[in-house]
């Protein structure tokens, strides 16, 4: 049941005087739940929870926050068609999206509750005593990585679960025995509050502290401005816009104390056509790209905004085809009138740029919110000259760069902003020939994709979401995946210390029986 009030740990508040409701795009109504933001006195009560709860979370074992993260699985799974429903309203995306990412979340919370079960994700490394050792004896040493403390997380408009309150952030976080307190996003506020409800079902069924989990509404960015300059709160997670990410970003390194922002933010993520593959399959290609720049409005991060080609005869036939088969796709709901709006100007204002020509477009009214696919092409030189064309357009339009050779396209790419994807479509063997502009897109883009599509992340540990910023602002970290966990963690070295007093991992009994590096080899076995 939604009441729309905050969760301050395991309690509900609701003592600020800002109300406020989400919107279905799709009957562009209101709904009906009402939402209290949280006030400073709730900010400063879910903190100062947090930090308590800190104390105790962090020493909690990995078998125990693993039922904990397995649990808040099991509660969100139980919420059913609630959930799904309410998912709906906010998003005025299909329910076979709103279950397809909740068994995202759920696989995410799940995946992180196996890591640290098993426990060697801690990096344990053992360099036992040499007291023999001359000139200079050398002392024990013992490292692994701990928690940081509270962490921040901004649900995402495009992710209302994935992303958001049990999303990614949320699950690695509490996986690495960091308390988290979610600012809310304000067009999900209710499926928020309902995976929030779950969370603290779980807290009180596996006896996690109270405090280790908080949920705060807030209608703009006084609350998340107050958190993340909040002295016990030391780390965030973001996913969103550039200016969004950069403004806390800016604000958590203005701080008597700085501390980490990891904030995925924009992306056009450049795909390359290579010329055989244009001549051999170019029709092949340009069918697929129009479902990709389409696919769920173009609403997500790893949409193709940019497509990079050598001018050709067939490049010519790739545009003509793609602009043939984008138009015939069905408009789609957007999420929220604000990003609707913003999708409109901001593919007006691309296509209104000096030589660009817009190639296909949706013309004929569209129901409200719904997006007006389109389809642009302009010459190399001018992209490289105008950097309005790099930003991104978040919704369902791609620029088709027309490069007047191999050369100017490496240009191309290697003044690109940092991005999460690039792509080459290639035949096999041509690749080969383009070593150079393979080199430059891998210097721009944290993942790399030969004759694919970008949209779509696997939850597994190899995939790297993030890149060279603006893409991330830290290209060392991925927000998705098991490594996620490194970003709430540090590293931390015992010396001398006595084995007793030891964190489980590092002792010489190795009670856990995790992998460890000792003297330089890796092994399961007691010292």
């Amino acid at each position: 049941m939604i009441t729309g009030k905050n969760y301050i740990g395991n309690s509900l508040s609701a003592k600020g005087n800002i109300a406020y409701t989400t919107f279905n795009p799709k009957t562009n109504t209101a709904n009906e739940n009402v939402y209290t933001e949280a006030t400073s006195e709730e900010i400063q009560e879910a903190v100062n929870l947090a930090s308590e709860a800190f104390k105790e979370f962090r020493t909690i074992s990995g078998a125990k926050k693993a039922a904990f993260l397995n649990a808040i699985a099991d509660e969100i799974l139980a919420l059913d068609d609630e959930l799904v429903q309410t998912y709906m309203s906010e998003t005025g995306l299909p329910e076979g999206r709103a279950k397809g990412e909740r068994g995202r979340t759920i696989g995410q919370l799940r995946t992180f509750a196996k890591l640290i079960e098993e426990g060697s994700w801690v990096e344990a490394r053992i360099d036992p005593a040499q007291s023999e050792r001359t000139p200079n004896p050398r002392v024990d040493l013992r490292k692994m990585l701990v928690p940081i403390g509270p962490i921040v997380v901004f649900g995402a408009s495009n992710f209302p679960l994935a992303y958001s309150t049990a999303g990614g952030d949320t699950a690695s976080a509490l996986a690495s025995g960091c308390p988290v307190i979610v600012k809310s996003h304000p067009m999900h506020a209710g499926t928020g509050e309902l995976v929030a409800s779950a969370i603290a079902k779980a807290v009180q069924k596996t006896g996690m502290p109270n405090g280790v989990f908080s949920n705060l509404n807030s209608s703009g960015i006084e609350v998340g401005q107050e958190l993340v300059s909040h002295p016990k709160v030391k780390g965030v997670g973001f996913t969103g816009s550039i200016r969004g990410g950069r403004a806390l970003f800016d604000l958590a390194s203005k701080r008597k104390e700085p501390i980490p922002v990891f904030a995925e933010m924009g992306s056009i993520n450049p795909v390359i056509l290579l010329p055989k593959a244009l001549e051999n399959k170019g029709e092949s290609w340009a069918k697929t790209y129009a479902k990709s720049i389409t696919l769920g409005t173009g609403q997500f991060c790893t949409n193709p905004g940019l497509i990079l080609g050598i001018q050709s005869e067939s490049l010519t036939n790739f545009i003509n085809v793609l602009s043939e088969e984008i138009v015939q796709i069905q408009p789609q709901c957007m999420l929220h009138p604000n990003i609707h709006a913003a999708y409109t100007n901001n593919k007006l204002q691309a296509q209104d740029q000096h030589n660009v020509t817009t190639v296909a477009a949706i013309t004929e009214t569209v129901t409200e919110n719904y997006a007006q696919q389109a389809v642009a092409t302009v010459d190399g030189k001018a992209f490289l000259e105008n950097s309005t064309l790099h930003e991104e357009v978040f919704g369902p339009f791609s620029l088709v760069v027309q490069c007047k050779n191999a050369a100017e396209l490496e240009a191309i790419i290697a003044n690109l902003e940092g991005q999460l994807t690039g792509t080459v479509i290639s035949e096999e063997n041509e690749v080969s020939d383009y070593d150079n502009i393979i080199k430059a897109l891998s210097d721009r883009v944290g993942r790399i994709i030969f004759n694919g599509v970008p949209t779509g992340v696997e939850v597994v540990p190899a995939m790297l979401h993030g890149g060279p910023y603006p893409a991330s602002t830290d290209s060392r970290f991925t927000a998705v995946g098991r490594d996620a966990i490194k970003r709430w963690v540090r590293p931390f070295s015992y010396q001398d210390f006595p084995n007793a007093l030891l964190p489980d991992a590092l002792k010489d009994e190795n009670p856990l029986g995790i992998l460890r590096l000792v003297n330089d080899q890796e092994t399961k076995e007691a010292l």
